[in-house]
């Protein structure tokens, strides 16, 4: 489960980087990255960030034959499923595209509003994010604890969002996640 900048494994969109960052706006790349993935991963967690997108991706992984995917948009425009209110999913499993919703309310999990969950620098959010691994609370958990529960329904991990929620926390409780960073880290600084 991972995270891929596509500029730095995708030869295609190595060269598209360069433009895109001047365009400054989502362009069709934001919709072949995912669908052109030189991984070929059959299980996902996609988020859109316009929802009249969704059910096209959806149908597009659906034909790709994709082996389980959740593609999301939160009402309040985040590309991942949001802590501020609902968001809508459509499940790509068993050839079929689903649609549901996801209310945090009722995850056990609490509101917060988007300002709550800003970043800042790329040494502001790794730092933001050991401290989470280390047992800090609050709606950057929350944040973490949701999307990685869906990842692990997308990836049959586990058969309920809650049960997913439940796994996370553990992984994060119980030292695991940090320790996974670690490892990273460590491959990631010797790779070069």
């Amino acid at each position: 489960m991972g995270f891929m900048l596509a500029q730095a494994f995708h030869p295609s969109m190595r060269h598209a980087a360069p433009v895109r960052r001047e365009i400054g706006i989502r362009t069709v790349f934001n919709i072949l990255g995912p669908l052109t993935n030189p991984a070929r991963a059959q299980c996902m967690l996609l988020g859109v960030a316009f929802p009249q997108l969704g059910e096209f991706m959806a149908e597009a992984l659906r034909l790709l034959d994709i082996q389980h995917a959740l593609v999301v948009h939160g009402e309040d425009g985040m590309d991942e499923i949001t802590l501020s209110g609902t968001t809508t999913v459509w499940e790509v499993q068993d050839g079929e595209v689903k649609n549901w919703t996801i209310d945090v309310a009722d995850t056990g999990l609490s509101r917060a509003t988007t300002d709550e969950l800003k970043g800042g620098t790329a040494y502001e959010n790794a730092a933001t994010m050991r401290r989470l691994f280390r047992g800090e609370g609050g709606p950057l958990r929350d944040a973490v604890l949701l999307n990685s529960g869906a990842a692990l329904v997308a990836g049959d991990k586990v058969s309920s969002l809650n049960d997913g929620i439940a796994v996370a926390a553990q992984a994060i409780d119980g030292g695991k996640a940090l320790e996974t960073v670690d490892v990273l880290v460590e491959v990631s600084q010797k790779a070069g």
